[in-house]
């Protein structure tokens, strides 16, 4: 860490909305947020943006570029972020130097590998509430491992953008949102989000219908 430290070339400030970098931007480095958090994105011909990811802070990314040489997506800030720069090229060099860093980049790549593939399963197979479920859940398991707690959150992107990155319409999300609360699965106010019954979360995210306890009886998903 004391390695990783010293290689940082800068720590940056953003505010709302402002790029960290821009699809066909060459790969300069690779970065960690200290403080905030940011969304990928592409916009298509017609000026439509799609959300590729969410980066929490303690996640490396803008490893979309290793591949290509350039970035293939803009990084855009969720609110207000600071964020260190990892050169590329200092970062290759010391990972040869020191095998426990080169491991720990190869196991994040391939969680990042693994993110992308997750997200196309959602899109193509899933249900709305099974990726509203799984989003939410998938999101408390990131927290947990950057050492936050994962069942009491702030969610850093609107419903908008979770609705842009899980391919649904808006109202859906706040429908989903809302039949989510009034089942006691979860608590929402506004952007806060408490995990209540992280085994129902956890079936309502494998597309099953958990078994409500004695006396109370769900509502019909009819």
């Amino acid at each position: 860490m004391g390695r990783l430290d010293t290689m940082v070339q800068r720590r940056r400030s953003l505010g709302r909305g402002d790029s960290l970098f821009r699809a066909g931007d060459p790969l300069h480095a690779l970065y960690v947020a200290s403080a905030g958090a940011f969304k990928t994105v592409v916009v298509n011909a017609s000026g439509e943006e799609h959300v590729l990811g969410f980066h929490l802070p303690g996640e490396l990314f803008g490893l979309d570029a290793i591949g290509s040489g350039s970035h293939r997506c803009e990084a855009i800030a969720l609110g207000e972020a600071k964020v260190c720069e990892l050169p590329f090229a200092s970062l290759s060099a010391v990972a040869t130097e020191l095998p426990s860093l080169q491991r720990q980049l190869l196991r994040v790549m391939g969680q990042s590998s693994d993110r992308d593939h997750d997200h196309v399963d959602v899109l193509s197979r899933r249900q709305a509430s099974e990726r509203i479920a799984l989003f939410l859940h998938g999101l408390g398991e990131r927290y947990r491992r950057i050492d936050q707690p994962g069942d009491d959150f702030q969610l850093p992107m609107s419903r908008d953008e979770i609705a842009r990155y899980l391919g649904l319409a808006l109202e859906t999300v706040s429908r989903g949102f809302t039949r989510l609360h009034e089942d006691r699965v979860i608590e929402v106010h506004a952007r806060r989000i408490r995990i209540l019954d992280p085994a129902a979360l956890q079936a309502a995210a494998s597309g099953c219908e958990p078994e409500a306890p004695r006396g109370v009886s769900r509502r019909s998903r009819a």
